[in-house]
């Protein structure tokens, strides 16, 4: 009979040899494979981080074009005279500086123009740069601890002026210097102030004393306690955002600082405005509502990076000059840096 089907051909019994081992192991005496030591690989150099310098000039560029590029039209030359300082008050005055400080700056630069026998307005930028420096100058006091611990640093500022985005930067900046830091979640107005803040904490590894509901100033005295418990330099108390013409909310801000006393008698150390600077001249009101209610000593001016009304300033310093301890422009966590007036006014113009 025939068979339809072939005949399956006997299996082959020659030993397979071992494989050799993969580019990636290696073979020990036991037998067993081990993984190869990985080839180094020399990762490619990392981007040169922008020097705070730089940073900051980026920052200022929209008030260093509205009041530079207007300067230099009048800095070009020709003679200096009445029709050029007209001209100078005009650029001062659209750079948000205030009328005040536009005034003083004014005859300031006269002063200096006439001492110097300066005759033309190509010499006048250096005059006029002089006068801002002398002007501004006395808002930078970098902050002095004195051995205070806890120290305790109290913000205030309306809703959306950055507050808590500038605690978080604070923490990372005590931070640096070796500082142990303790947040108060003392916003307890606005729903998603808490979580703002616990999330600040979790990315620097810091504490955040909250409630998930309560008292502001309940909130700030345990964060006092905890913090002489536990040793902590420096405690950060969150308030809720406040506008200066909501009287009944300002006197429960007024509350947080005398519990907080409560807690420390000397404390807070430093009460601080947050400012946003897109307000321009508005946020001197802010500055003056703020330390009758309070007794500010020091402001925090964010946001620079985002406008051209980097010339309030002047006017801060002209119409209620209250410490400017830190600046902010942009988002970056090392961002918020203390105030410099040399640093200020040469990203400002040059």
């Amino acid at each position: 009979m025939f068979s339809f089907f072939k005949k399956k051909p006997a299996p082959d019994t020659t030993p397979t040899p071992p494989s050799p081992p993969a580019a990636d192991t290696v073979a020990v005496p036991d037998g067993n494979v081990e993984p190869a030591p990985a080839a180094e690989v020399t990762p490619p150099p990392a981007a040169a981080k922008p020097s705070w310098t730089e940073r900051l000039k980026s920052g200022l560029a929209k008030t260093r074009d509205k009041l530079g590029k207007q300067l230099a039209g009048l800095f070009g030359g020709g003679k200096i005279d009445d029709d050029l300082y007209e001209e100078l008050e005009a650029v001062l005055l659209t750079s948000d500086m205030g009328m005040d400080a536009t005034s003083h700056l004014l005859r300031d630069v006269r002063e200096r123009v006439s001492l110097k026998g300066l005759k033309d307005a190509s010499e006048l930028k250096g005059a006029l740069k002089d006068a801002l420096i002398e002007l501004i100058q006395p808002l930078e006091q970098p902050l002095q601890m004195h051995g205070k611990k806890p120290y305790v640093i109290m913000l205030a500022g309306v809703n959306g002026a950055g507050k808590t985005t500038s605690i978080g930067k604070l923490a990372k900046y005590f931070q640096s210097q070796g500082k142990s830091v303790l947040l108060a979640a003392g916003d307890t107005f606005r729903a998603a102030a808490r979580e703002q803040l616990i999330a600040w904490g979790e990315r620097n590894n810091v504490t955040v004393i909250a409630q998930q509901s309560g008292d502001a100033a309940a909130v700030c005295y345990d964060a006092m306690q905890a913090a002489m418990a536990r040793g902590i330099d420096i405690v950060i108390a969150d308030t809720a955002g406040r506008l200066p013409t909501q009287l009944h909310l300002m006197e429960e801000i007024k509350k947080v600082k005398r519990v907080i006393q409560k807690a420390i008698p000397d404390a807070p150390h430093e009460v601080v405005l947050v400012l946003d600077a897109n307000i321009g001249q508005n946020a001197i009101n802010q500055v003056v509502a703020f330390d009758q209610a309070l007794g500010l000593t020091g402001l925090i001016l964010t946001k620079l990076d985002g406008t051209a009304k980097g010339g309030v300033i002047a006017g801060i310093a002209k119409q209620h000059p209250v410490p400017l301890r830190f600046i902010g422009v942009g988002e970056g966590i090392d961002d918020l840096r203390p105030f410099s007036t040399r640093d200020f006014v040469d990203a400002l113009f040059d």
